[in-house]
């Protein structure tokens, strides 16, 4: 079984926040219609005031809404945006994609990971998170492409084109456009950042930016350079780095390593027997192990002996899912040690 094939299951909690998420979506989606129904324009229209559930200080400047990609197919994507906590006029603009290829960078990378708003233990509200990102930068999160959380499309062939130059073209109409709604960002330090199946979408968006910025017709885009976290680029060099880094970490015993290089090809996508139940023992270490950051404490949330029994069955029945949930291998650490301790690799332009 390929490395983007893997599950890693979540538990009953994870899915009383996804829900949540949700909840806030829905609000989202509210407050963007009530803005167009009134007639507020620009910027202002699309701003939050306040969400349900949110702590009532620190302050958080933030806005959501649509950026239209593509008129006459009727394609818009999703956004949400927090303006840094500190002299936004000065701070860089950085760009959050997740992965999938299927996530929302929404309830994910700002609900879940690195945003000032996070979801609390069970759903039961919102918390400031003191690492998020925006102590450093503006930070925009795009839901993309089409059909991820809210971005949407009124032609339905969009979403049998989604290919990776499809998602960059798109992602780059909605930065030149949301420029235009919030004109006092551009010509800021700009970074694309992402994680995932963002490995894909992240360098090759950067790449369309700077092509596009040798035409001076062309909205210029000030980037900076490129980030990207736990990217899914390429299935032999992930899951042969996969089994190196639990070799050398000390996750996996030396036996267990050299019967992996014994038995496994990585350049065949269709793992062997043998190759597949040597993985599996590499995979069955990170039950017990957070695979996204391995020296920190495992979290354990207490449960009824009913939920346990629950959050045996959905794994069982996750495992044996080929969902768009499968290939999510989001993050569950601080991400912004990660970054302080140079785990991610950057390109400079």
């Amino acid at each position: 079984m390929p490395l983007s094939r893997r599950l890693h299951p979540r538990s009953s909690s994870s899915k009383r926040q996804q829900l949540t998420v949700a909840i806030l979506l829905l609000f989202f989606q509210t407050l963007c219609c009530n803005a167009e129904a009134v007639g507020y324009s620009g910027q202002e229209g699309d701003r939050v005031r306040l969400l349900p559930g949110q702590p009532a200080s620190p302050p958080v400047s933030q806005f959501a809404g649509y950026v239209t990609v593509n008129e006459r197919n009727g394609r818009a994507l999703f956004y949400w945006f927090f303006e840094a906590q500190t002299s936004p006029e000065k701070k860089p603009l950085l760009l959050w994609l997740n992965g999938g290829p299927g996530c929302s960078s929404v309830g994910y990378g700002a609900a879940s990971e690195l945003g000032p708003l996070r979801v609390t233990s069970h759903g039961a509200g919102l918390e400031f998170n003191k690492f998020a990102w925006n102590r450093e930068a503006n930070l925009l999160f795009l839901e993309s492409p089409v059909g991820v959380g809210f971005s949407y499309t009124n032609t339905f062939s969009d979403l049998a084109k989604l290919d990776d130059t499809f998602v960059a073209e798109d992602a780059y109409n909605f930065l030149v456009n949301w420029f235009k709604r919030f004109p006092q960002f551009k010509g800021r330090e700009f970074y694309i950042s992402g994680e995932s199946y963002a490995g894909h979408y992240v360098p090759q968006l950067a790449e369309l930016v700077y092509d596009r910025n040798k035409d001076k017709a062309s909205t210029y885009i000030n980037l900076k350079g490129f980030m990207v976290g736990n990217p899914l680029t390429d299935d032999y060099y992930d899951s042969k780095g996969l089994a190196e880094y639990a070799w050398s970490h000390s996750v996996v015993s030396d036996e267990v390593y050299e019967r992996i290089k014994k038995v496994c090809d990585f350049r065949i996508s269709n793992w062997t027997d043998d190759c597949d139940k040597a993985m599996t023992t590499v995979f069955s270490q990170y039950h017990e192990i957070d695979i996204y950051n391995i020296y920190a404490p495992r979290c354990n949330l207490p449960q009824s002996s009913a939920a346990v029994a629950g959050d045996q069955e959905l794994a069982v029945n996750d495992q044996r899912s080929t969902s768009i949930r499968q290939m999510c291998r989001e993050h569950s650490m601080q991400m912004s040690v990660e970054l302080e301790n140079g785990k991610f690799a950057v390109t400079q332009f």
